[in-house]
């Protein structure tokens, strides 16, 4: 009996030990390496045609336009912080003439912007930083995690990226969103905040709206400077970020327009 009391005690310190060796070799840093689609609304397009701003359902607005653009995204993570980075978010000016099919030209972007995520505080920071000639002039806004209502858990799962995902769906902005989280990453996020597991990271979202996929993620070293929020940034609230950001797309198509007219 005694020799059976301490094999069996062997064998729990044997399993606790791998538990513990386990969690320490959990990743600490890397990149995930999403692929995104959205729907555009096409109040927001601005097409030119002759020098000539068209609206959304005048005669001349042309039919053959993507509903759809699509980017990458890169979330990099190290000890309690991440960074998430959206490439490929320049701004567009679609021009035509009579007959011909619309062009569209990147032109650049009116500012910078990177949402920072802290473990510690279960906090986002979104930073934006403006150009004024040579200066650049830096914005943050801080946001506390939020849980989504109707979330709802299912038993289906599957692979992503090499980690075990679990399926979920919530109800989002008058659509069924499905989620896949995995919780074998040592910190939570996702991809829309609004969207946020209580545990886990979100390596997928699918609805008729947006998609969000991870293609890659690489476990590697990063320096945890690189993804912490940056210092001296001007503190304001969320309706004030917006505002700027309104400000320097509206000056940064007046420009475009100017250019287009000659002006």
């Amino acid at each position: 009996m005694k020799a059976l009391f301490s094999f069996l005690l062997v064998l729990l310190l044997g399993t606790g030990l791998r538990s513990a060796a386990s969690a320490q070799s959990a990743p600490k840093s890397g990149r995930i390496q999403y692929e995104v689609a959205q729907r555009v609304d096409p109040s927001q397009m601005r097409i030119v045609i002759d020098g000539q701003v068209i609206k959304p359902g005048s005669p001349e607005f042309p039919t053959d336009i993507p509903d759809t653009r699509n980017f990458g995204m890169t979330l990099s993570f190290a000890g309690p912080y991440a960074k998430e980075e959206r490439q490929n978010m320049a701004m567009r000016i679609i021009s035509a003439g009579p007959g011909t099919a619309p062009q569209t030209t990147n032109l650049g972007r009116p500012f910078e912007e990177a949402v920072y995520v802290d473990m510690n505080s279960r906090s986002y920071a979104t930073v934006v930083g403006l150009k004024d000639g040579d200066a650049t002039t830096t914005y943050r806004t801080d946001a506390p995690f939020t849980q989504p209502e109707g979330w709802k858990d299912t038993d289906q799962t599957k692979k992503i990226a090499g980690f075990t995902c679990r399926k979920a769906t919530v109800p989002f902005q008058k659509e069924t969103y499905t989620i896949w989280y995995t919780t074998e990453l040592p910190f939570t996020y996702s991809p829309i905040r609004e969207l946020l597991p209580t545990q886990g990271v979100v390596l997928s979202v699918e609805s008729p709206k947006e998609q969000f996929k991870a293609t890659k993620v690489d476990l590697k070293p990063v320096p945890e400077a690189e993804v912490r929020p940056v210092a001296g940034a001007q503190l304001v609230t969320t309706e004030q970020l917006r505002d700027l950001r309104e400000k320097a797309r509206a000056n940064f198509r007046q420009r475009l327009m100017d250019r287009e007219t000659g002006n």
